[in-house]
């Protein structure tokens, strides 16, 4: 076929090259399976719910795909992630803003009891039974002016008063050195909790439950003879001082790989790293002066609340709650069965996690209100530079003590 051009002169116009047709085929066909599906899902979507939590890297992705992805594709609500690793300053800015997330997952009680006396928190009564959990995880709280409510539930829990070790087992004599110690206390916003697990342990194996608790809710103060023996224990043990280890660990991770024949005191979430060889034990065998009632776990949780009453909010706290959903690493859920492909050491924690009659308490610090955990990590870390200035920390942290009623114990 030949066309004429404006001048009267002829050309032939080009046909396009069968590779090209195929191409632009499969681009038109592509293009249009991308156009149905986001109509199909526009259509099926029921609404939205914006999710504030602390989880990045592997962990985020971990619940994105084994929790998030399988809650959209059932009930087609679509998720909006938020993670922060400063997410006490974030969630404070949002409602400062009036424009809060409708479901906050935060590590601890402590914050979130402040939340639910100034009102900002939403009632989960009746979204799921609390009798699946032991009474210290959710908890009925009593807020003045609106009666007893729970309002939050554990997502993910984790165990401490762990001493991870490769060799021989450790006892209270050959953990004795500072220079066994992996030591490291750099966490962003937050360095200086890993000293806190530290104090926090040591009171709890030395005075038992019921002071621990008292502690915890600030009933006793910060200078009583029992939390004073803690700190003290506490820099003996890890060799607290001006020395150079001490200034390294200020500025090391506490996620740094230990280096061989080294003790960790952490939680479960680093037992991928001490695996397949490691093991642990209970730190109530290498803490000096155990005392009579010591063998109680210290306990750490992210608890999931509502913000935002919506039917699609209200459908995710169930969910959550839900024994067969596959929440990462631990779950408190009584009712959950447990994961058959789990290694040795994955069960034996999940068990002292659930296990009836055995004893757990919260991580204090995360109990305790937002002001006075602060001031706690930020004391661990100029102890351990100048221990001789303890009575002036403890004073300092007697200054902010704040007594409340929070369930710190449970499952003895």
């Amino acid at each position: 076929m030949r066309t004429e051009t404006s001048t009267g002169t002829s050309t032939a116009r080009r046909r396009p090259r069968p590779r090209t047709l195929a191409v632009l085929v499969v681009c038109l066909v592509l293009l249009g399976a991308g156009v149905v599906a986001g109509v199909r899902w526009a259509r099926e979507a029921t609404g939205t719910v914006t999710l504030l939590a602390n989880w990045s890297g592997a962990e985020r992705e971990q619940f994105e795909e084994n929790v998030i992805e399988p809650f959209e594709e059932k009930y087609r609500i679509d998720v909006v992630y938020q993670g922060s690793s400063a997410l006490s300053q974030v969630l404070a800015a949002d409602m400062a803003a009036g424009n809060p997330p409708d479901v906050a997952v935060l590590p601890g009680p402590g914050e979130l009891l402040s939340y639910a006396a100034d009102g900002r928190l939403q009632p989960l009564d009746g979204l799921f039974d609390p009798r699946q959990y032991d009474g210290m995880w959710a908890p009925e709280v009593t807020v003045p002016g609106r009666g007893g409510h729970t309002y939050w539930l554990p997502v993910k829990t984790g165990l401490k008063s762990m001493v991870w070790y490769r060799g021989d087992r450790p006892d209270v004599r050959s953990a004795g050195k500072p220079e066994r110690w992996c030591l490291g206390m750099e966490s962003g916003a937050t360095s200086g909790w890993p000293g806190t697990d530290w104090v926090e342990d040591i009171l709890l194996q030395q005075a038992g439950p019921r002071v621990y608790e008292n502690w915890a809710n600030g009933k006793l103060p910060w200078t009583d003879d029992a939390v004073r023996k803690a700190w003290t224990t506490f820099g003996e043990v890890v060799g607290a001082g001006g020395n150079r280890r001490v200034q390294q660990a200020l500025t090391t991770g506490f996620g740094v790989r230990c280096a061989p024949g080294r003790l960790e005191h952490q939680g479960s979430f680093r037992a991928a790293h001490w695996q397949p060889m490691g093991d642990y034990v209970h730190s109530a065998e290498i803490i000096p002066d155990a005392g009579p009632d010591a063998g109680a776990w210290e306990v750490s949780g992210d608890l999931a609340t509502l913000l935002n009453p919506s039917p699609e909010a209200e459908q995710l706290i169930r969910y959550l709650a839900d024994p067969d959903t596959a929440l990462p690493e631990y779950t408190a859920n009584k009712e959950a069965a447990p994961d058959g492909g789990q290694d040795s050491t994955a069960r034996k924690i999940g068990e002292s996690l659930r296990k009836p009659g055995e004893p757990r308490c919260w991580d204090a610090s995360d109990t305790m209100p937002r002001t006075t955990r602060d001031a706690f990590h930020q004391a661990v870390l100029r102890f351990l530079v100048a221990p001789k200035q303890l009575n002036a920390r403890l004073t300092e942290l007697e200054a902010v003590r704040t007594v409340q009623d929070l369930p710190v114990c449970g499952g003895g």
